[in-house]
């Protein structure tokens, strides 16, 4: 700066010796000009500069504008205004303007930095542009920026201007090779990355550690593990099988392919570990639901002093969804925050849905407040949280704000708000959303025709439904008739819920939900023979009913409850608590509803089969073990039945309680002799 600085002084030392000259005769002050432009070209030449990625000269376009001649001696371009546009029609962008009016010097770092500021970017528009500007240079055979081009179109998802990159250049390396085999890993093109790799080992080519990763990426996505081993074999036979990045590859394959065993068993075998093994490995408990894996990995990963990363958080809080963890949610957000992590997008998007699933939408909705920025997933999860939770009107207006935003909904958002009506028995409003989606150029797909149907159902629009299903432009699937029938086990039409039952059973004839369906029909009918022969059909086909259960978190342990359940050590008080409860029910209204007891007995003993259904068990167990007015979460692996929906409404009366159940389908708020679902699930 100091030099940059006594050059400039000088110049106006020589300013002020001209106008000194000047004020003498007008032939002296000629010839003193001529002297003093020569003078000072020699003063400015040292002024030239180049920067670090170039020896040619630019300049800063925005500071320094070019004369009329066009020749200025230097110019700097910042990184910002490396990509800024043509201001006239020239090629498009202005450091290719300056080239093509000889204002500067083409160089082959120039284009380098270029593209590398493209595909940072995502700028592809512009990275076409200086590819084509590259071919007609006399660089166009460098292979280092051919390699840079194709990585360019890789990154940005054109796999077929990659390929076809690829195929012109006369000269490929490893990092060629590398580059096409990362492009399809990356885009779903698993099957054409794990092709090109016998053909760049036939040139006698050597694979990196990027190719490995990128091969072994593709492997997890594949149908089976068989490629994935044979990879692992290569990364023994080249050396790179104890490499971190490699290794954490691997395990990250074989954790995809569902064996975990070898995933755990690489892990243990690396010398060094890093955050990224640590990452992989907690995301594929997280994958596979084993949320406590996940934590327990994550408590290690502590011990051993590594630091979490928002992939190690966004992990967890998908594990902690996967099994309605909510208090260990609140501690992994906790520890967050304590280290300094922010709700970026995608680990913002997480926590919304981890706090949606877990059963509290009220932190749902203050984590997506809070979001720095909100994206397609974070409207899509806000969705799904409100029409899990059968907030169906919630579930319209988010959706309707979403649009006023200018986001543009995908057929998972149409899914999710098609969802909420259906719950919160909204008809026209689904059938209206239905529609819309055409204008967003949506095909609707086999999930969103079955909840069209479920809605028709729940409506009592049963012939409605039917026709719907015959009118569909694809085959109906067993969901789309399974929807139709649990509608007509909601209406007890026996005679459709015998014709869906037999769609059902051709379809997926393994499959233990519809069969109980349909015997529960009959049971509530008074056809007990129809049901029995139900029945026997699902014994002789060796297909079995889940038996239902119930669960419910108390102090980070898992209480787990199935109907009559005599092997709890603390049953004698649940049985008397749930008694005490049920007395006190009866006194304020609760009259059990037999319908629901599917079995040949008399009504004594109807009644007493329903007072020890998993949930009740559950929830008398919450209510001994929980201070005074503190909410009450339960999940439950069935659907509720409607003598448990309608005992638990009086309980949250009577004990002034906030009571939360989860069932499959959805999420049932109890307060005050209430539920959030209206009595419409």
């Amino acid at each position: 700066m100091g030099s940059i600085a006594n050059l400039i002084s000088r110049k106006n030392d020589a300013i002020i010796m001209k106008k000194l000259f000047c004020s003498k005769s007008p032939s002296s002050c000629n010839t003193t000009i001529t002297l003093f432009a020569s003078a000072l070209f020699q003063l400015l030449l040292p002024l030239q500069i180049t920067t670090s990625a170039s020896q040619a000269s630019f300049t800063d376009s925005e500071s320094s504008e070019e004369g009329e001649d066009g020749d200025l001696m230097s110019r700097v371009i910042q990184d910002k205004d490396l990509l800024r546009r043509s201001k006239d029609s020239g090629t498009g962008l202005h450091v290719l303007d300056l080239i093509n009016r000889g204002s500067m010097e083409p160089d082959p770092m120039l284009y380098n930095k270029l593209l590398k500021k493209c595909t940072e970017l995502r700028r592809l528009k512009e990275g076409r542009i200086v590819h084509a500007h590259f071919l007609n240079s006399k660089f166009k055979a460098d292979l280092f920026i051919q390699n840079s081009i194709l990585n360019m179109y890789a990154k940005c998802g054109t796999l077929d201007e990659a390929q076809k990159t690829f195929d012109d250049m006369p000269v490929k390396d490893m990092v060629t090779w590398t580059a096409l085999i990362t492009g399809y890993s990356q885009n779903d093109g698993a099957q054409e990355a794990l092709k090109l790799f016998p053909q760049m080992l036939e040139l006698g080519l050597k694979p990196n550690q990027y190719t490995f990763s990128s091969l072994l990426k593709a492997c997890g996505e594949a149908p089976n593990d068989h490629c994935g081993t044979q990879i692992h074999s290569f990364c023994i036979k080249y050396g790179y099988e104890l490499n971190v990045f490699v290794a954490s590859s691997l395990l990250d394959m074989y954790a995809r392919c569902g064996m975990m065993g070898k995933a755990l068993m690489v892990f243990d075998g690396m010398v060094s570990k890093n955050e990224v093994s640590w990452n992989a490995l907690i995301a594929c408990h997280a994958r596979k639901g084993e949320g406590e894996d996940a934590i327990r990995m994550f408590w290690k990963m502590q011990r051993e002093d590594f630091r979490p990363t928002h992939f190690t958080y966004s992990s967890l809080f998908s594990a902690c969804a996967s099994i309605g963890a909510l208090e260990q949610g609140k501690w992994v957000h906790a520890h967050m925050i304590k280290f300094g992590g922010k709700l970026i997008a995608f680990v913002g998007n997480t926590l919304l849905d981890m706090y949606a699933k877990a059963g509290s939408i009220e932190d749902a909705r203050k984590v997506f407040d809070r979001l720095e920025s909100r994206d397609v997933v974070s409207w899509n999860s806000m969705i799904t949280g409100c029409a899990q939770h059968g907030l169906g009107k919630e579930t319209v207006r988010r959706f309707e704000e979403m649009l006023r935003f200018g986001v543009k909904p995908n057929e998972i958002t149409f899914l999710c708000v098609l969802t909420g009506c259906s719950h919160g028995g909204l008809l026209n409003e689904g059938l209206h959303y239905f529609e819309l989606m055409k204008k967003y150029m949506v095909e609707p797909e086999v999930e969103h025709y079955v909840t069209i149907v479920d809605l028709l159902g729940r409506a009592g629009y049963l012939d409605e439904a039917e026709k719907f299903i015959r009118d569909m432009p694809i085959e109906p699937t067993a969901a789309v008739w399974g929807a139709l029938l649990g509608a007509c086990r909601m209406h007890r039409n026996m005679e459709l819920g015998a014709l869906a039952a037999e769609r059902v059973f051709e379809l997926d004839p393994h499959d233990s939900g519809p069969h109980v369906l349909l015997s529960n029909i009959y049971a509530s009918a008074g056809r007990w023979s129809d049901a029995a022969k139900v029945r026997k059909m699902m014994k002789e086909n060796g297909v079995k009913k889940e038996p239902a259960c119930s669960w419910v978190e108390i102090e980070n342990a898992v209480h787990i409850f199935v109907a009559n359940d005599d092997a709890h050590p603390h049953r004698e008080e649940i049985h008397k608590m749930w008694e005490k409860i049920s007395s006190r029910i009866r006194e304020v209204g609760y009259v059990p509803d037999t319908s629901h007891v599917l079995l040949f007995v008399d009504q004594q003993e109807r009644e007493a089969k329903l007072q020890y259904h998993s949930e009740k068990l559950a929830l008398a167990f919450a209510l001994l073990n929980t201070p005074p007015g503190l909410t009450i979460r339960i999940k439950k692996n069935i659907r509720m039945c409607g003598d448990c929906h309608s005992a638990i409404k009086f309980v949250s009366k009577v004990m002034e309680r906030e009571i939360i159940v989860r069932d499959t389908n959805r999420f049932h708020h109890f307060s005050n002799g209430s539920c959030s679902c209206g009595d419409y699930w």
